[in-house]
C-alpha cells in the first residue's frame, strides 16, 4: 500500500522549477594532443625546481634543495598563488595545532 498526499486547494501545491540543461559534451582529444602535465625542471646552485603545468597555468612546484628533504608549493584553490606547502604529496590530512603551553 501506498502513500498518497491530497491538497485541500490548488494553492499549496508547490511550484516546479524546469530541470536545466546538461552541460555540452566536451570535444574528442586529437590526435597528439598531450593530455599529461608539462614539467619544466630549472637546475641551480643549490636547489633543482620543478613546475608543472596545466594548459598553461602552474598548479604546482617541486622544491629539491641540494640538503634536505625535497618539498611542494602547492595552488589549492586555483586563483594562481602558490599557498600550501607540503612535505608528501600522498597525505591530504590537515592535523590541527594550537599552541598549550609556551616558555
Amino acid at each position: 500500500m501506498g502513500l498518497f498526499f491530497t491538497y485541500a486547494n490548488a494553492e499549496e501545491t508547490p511550484e516546479l522549477q524546469p530541470v536545466p540543461e546538461p552541460p555540452p559534451i566536451p570535444e574528442k582529444v586529437k590526435s597528439g594532443e598531450t593530455l599529461e602535465p608539462e614539467v619544466t625542471i630549472i637546475k641551480r646552485k643549490d636547489t633543482t625546481v620543478h613546475e608543472y603545468r596545466a594548459n598553461g597555468r602552474l598548479y604546482m612546484v617541486k622544491i629539491v634543495p641540494s640538503a634536505g628533504v625535497p618539498y611542494y608549493m602547492v595552488d589549492s584553490d586555483g586563483d594562481g598563488n602558490l599557498e600550501t606547502r607540503r612535505d608528501d604529496l600522498a597525505s591530504d590530512i590537515a592535523v590541527p595545532s594550537w599552541v598549550i603551553l609556551k616558555w
